[in-house]
């Protein structure tokens, strides 16, 4: 063994090193700078957007296209229940309520017939939506064609969480082109990196430059310091904008790195009942009965959703298996390789657990029953030998 295994590693290199060299010797080393304005242009012009502002990371993001969407107190914002928790944080953060929806059992994004039903219940209500906050899980893009109508149909702006989504395409749309407004994440472990970081696209000119305004402490274009609203410290530094930009250069081949490795998991599995990729059949999991049915989620782009496979998560139905997902990511831990359950749905969280939520259990099963796998473009043909011998080795034992 040659060190730890990690789940999605950064991907750098020389390329990124000299980006990361030429913006210090320009002397921009501050906030903002000709690299941030470059990042921008180009996110937006790679995912079909008028507009762009480069922001410290993806929480920042999503705070500020809540607030210009209009969040605040006395206001719902509805989010999936199966999320990282800085998709809930960010709705705290501007004083409204979030309120949970449960996931499709397939794929894990929205249940677009419970949001459906939930938005008429809040409307009769009488309580104000600002947005519905959809999060593309793991890389694939929720349904937009039955999402938007819905919404559309409540008067609800989208704001999507697209934090792990760069690259994914949706019947041929790039993961960035739906909603009012769109969060991105540069963190460490997507699928490209800025260290820490984010961006907002947009074709609504408003909502940008408001987040930008926000974002820059809500400083008045005056000679002096002035103030008429609350600002945030939120501006991408122009070093990080570089590094941001030798990333997105080689987006494509780290694409291709990753659903290669998904594509490999398939293989190793689609012989092993009880287990599935998620995103790539139905919640029963029909492994080892003729390989995986019902929705599927393109690993080259082709069909109705081109998954960017940020990370290969497999769910195991134990009863069929005979084995727990739990088993084999305890397996993998003796073998020095990183492997992670499915996000704690948010109405499970000690934080969360007295908020509103409709649900039908599916988030919690795939919690429990789901096991996330190496997946970074950077791992490299010794460490991914490692990965896939441990798992035959387990499956072999079982």
């Amino acid at each position: 063994m040659t060190g730890r295994v990690y789940l999605s590693p950064p991907d750098v290199g020389a390329l990124e090193e000299s980006y990361l060299v030429r913006a210090l010797r320009s002397g921009w080393v501050a906030p903002v700078g000709p690299e941030v304005d470059a990042f921008e242009r180009e996110v937006a012009e790679r995912v079909g957007a008028a507009h762009a502002v480069a922001v410290s990371s993806g929480t920042a993001a999503l705070h500020l296209a809540l607030l210009s969407l209009g969040a605040g107190p006395g206001r719902v914002v509805v989010v999936p229940t199966l999320t990282f928790v800085a998709t809930a944080n960010a709705v705290v953060y501007t004083g409204a309520e979030p309120v949970f929806v449960d996931c499709e059992p397939a794929t894990g994004n929205i249940d677009v017939n419970l949001l459906a039903e939930l938005l008429h219940r809040l409307r009769v209500a009488g309580r104000q939506v600002a947005a519905v906050v959809p999060v593309d899980m793991f890389g694939a893009c929720a349904d937009y064609d039955e999402l938007l109508p819905v919404c559309a149909a409540a008067r609800v702006p989208v704001l999507v969480d697209a934090a792990e989504s760069l690259g994914a395409t949706y019947r041929g749309r790039p993961a960035g082109s739906f909603g009012r407004i769109t969060a991105f994440s540069f963190n460490g472990n997507k699928i490209i990196t800025t260290s820490g970081g984010g961006m907002l696209v947009s074709d609504d000119a408003g909502l940008i430059a408001r987040s930008r305004h926000l974002a820059t402490q809500a400083r008045q274009p005056m000679p002096h310091y002035e103030h008429h609203d609350i600002g945030y410290n939120y501006r991408l530094s122009n070093l990080l904008a570089a590094l941001g930009r030798a990333q997105l250069s080689r987006l494509d081949e780290m694409l291709a790195r990753r659903r290669e490795l998904r594509e490999r998991y398939a293989k190793l599995f689609a012989a092993v009942p009880g287990v599935r990729l998620l995103g790539e059949g139905d919640e029963h999991g029909p492994g080892g009965d003729g390989g995986p049915v019902g929705v599927r989620i393109a690993a080259d782009g082709a069909g109705a959703r081109g998954a960017n496979c940020w990370l290969t998560t497999i769910v195991v139905d134990p009863d069929r298996a005979g084995w727990r997902a739990e088993q084999l990511g305890a397996h993998l831990a003796g073998h020095d390789i990183e492997t992670r359950p499915v996000w704690k749905p948010m109405h499970l969280q000690p934080v969360f657990d007295q908020a509103r939520a409709v649900l039908t259990g599916a988030a919690q099963r795939l919690f429990e029953d789901g096991l996330t796998l190496p997946s970074g473009s950077a791992l490299d043909d010794t460490q991914t030998g490692r990965i896939f011998h441990a798992i035959e080795q387990f499956l072999v034992r079982r």
